[in-house]
């Protein structure tokens, strides 16, 4: 109760990553075939994408762990640093506006 989804090693939204990035190598081998493209340019194309996707999504995985996409994501809405306008003695006494 309360863990979160694991397969194979794959944790969290890694398994959304995989997933759908296999979804979308499919989708885009069977445009390259019907649209007339060599069947083995194609086999050739699906491999090497799904290969890479398979070691990137493990190799993420690894590297930043459950949450660290998010972690990663949520740096940029974060302000680099804050600018205080007030004086310092408004500052020192707390007054409000």
């Amino acid at each position: 109760m309360g863990r979160s989804v694991e397969y194979k090693g794959l944790k969290a939204q890694y398994l959304f990553i995989f997933a759908g990035g296999l979804l979308a190598l499919f989708v885009v081998f069977v445009i390259m075939y019907i649209a007339g493209i060599s069947q083995w340019i194609c086999i050739g194309f699906g491999v090497t994408a799904a290969s890479a996707l398979v070691w990137l999504t493990f190799h993420l995985n690894a590297k930043y762990g459950e949450h660290g996409l998010m972690k990663l994501s949520a740096v940029k809405y974060h302000p680099r640093y804050i600018i205080n306008r007030l004086r310092l003695k408004r500052l020192i006494k707390g007054e409000k506006k």
